[in-house]
């Protein structure tokens, strides 16, 4: 198991960092700061959050700390069979890599859209 935390930002998370979510900034601020913290912003999650809320794919892929995370082949093909492609760009993204060996936890601020799905979540909620 590695020491590292790789953590993606699903589309609610994404909004709430733009709305000055706490959590949400202190999530960013460490995977600037801290050695071993990875922030990762799917693409197709990053589309969903900038159409609820206009600015927020700019900012954030603008942020040192965060890593956007294209929609290659291999994502493209998992995420058509979806029917909200932020949501299954997030959980291909949080699955073990080479990279990240252990997968990687997804911030929300939805939990119940991650009910029965198979990646362990982290709590945005103030």
């Amino acid at each position: 198991m590695s020491d590292a935390l790789h953590i993606v930002l699903d589309d609610t998370a994404m909004v709430a960092a733009g709305r000055g979510n706490v959590l949400a900034s202190r999530l960013i601020h460490r995977a600037h700061t801290q050695a071993g913290w990875y922030l990762y912003a799917p693409a197709c999650a990053l589309v969903e959050a900038d159409r609820a809320r206009p600015g927020t794919a700019e900012h954030l892929a603008a942020l040192p700390g965060v890593t956007v995370l294209d929609l290659d082949l291999a994502a493209a093909l998992v995420v058509s069979r979806h029917a909200t492609w932020a949501a299954a760009h997030c959980q291909y993204a949080a699955q073990p890599t080479p990279e990240r060996p252990d997968g990687a936890v997804v911030a929300t601020v939805a939990l119940d859209r991650w009910i029965g799905e198979p990646v362990r979540v982290l709590d945005l909620t103030p």
